[in-house]
């Protein structure tokens, strides 16, 4: 399976912004496609929005999403894998080259939260040098606050 990245610093454009709405509609079920295009467009025009996506075979089966939440402080918001291509390195890959766009890019921290539930991102997480932080009452429930210094 060959697996091509692409850096975009908006939303997509079709067929893959509809791959990658199924895509995020499918790990977050909690939300419809619809719910999560309005805040992707929110995040976009309020500031702006940097979005990794996996490829294979012209569908995106990965993504990492971000944006700048202070000056020096970037925030990686979403993120995952399609289940059937987990446990090949791509989450991995996708922080990877995130982490390094904002070195070059001159973010000195990186801060991102999830929920227990999302145990196999708090684990890829602190393998990749976050820090547990604190925790926040979240919409959802606990929510994990995890910082890393470029």
């Amino acid at each position: 399976m060959e697996v091509n990245y692409l850096l975009c610093q908006e939303l997509p454009s079709e067929p893959h912004l509809t791959s990658l709405l199924a895509l995020l509609e499918g790990i977050f079920s909690n939300q419809s496609a619809a719910e999560i295009q309005a805040e992707l467009t929110y995040q976009a025009s309020r500031t702006g929005l940097q979005i990794i996506l996996a490829l294979a075979d012209g569908q995106v089966i990965g993504c990492k999403l971000g944006y700048e939440r202070k000056p020096g402080q970037y925030y990686s918001w979403l993120g995952g894998v399609h289940p059937d291509f987990r446990s090949h390195g791509i989450a991995s890959e996708l922080m990877r080259r995130q982490h390094d766009w904002c070195r070059q890019e001159g973010y000195q921290t990186i801060r991102t939260q999830t929920y227990n539930q999302w145990r196999s991102m708090l684990i890829l997480n602190l393998r990749h040098g976050f820090d547990i932080t604190g925790t926040l009452q979240g919409k959802h429930g606990l929510t994990i606050v995890l910082e890393k210094r470029l």
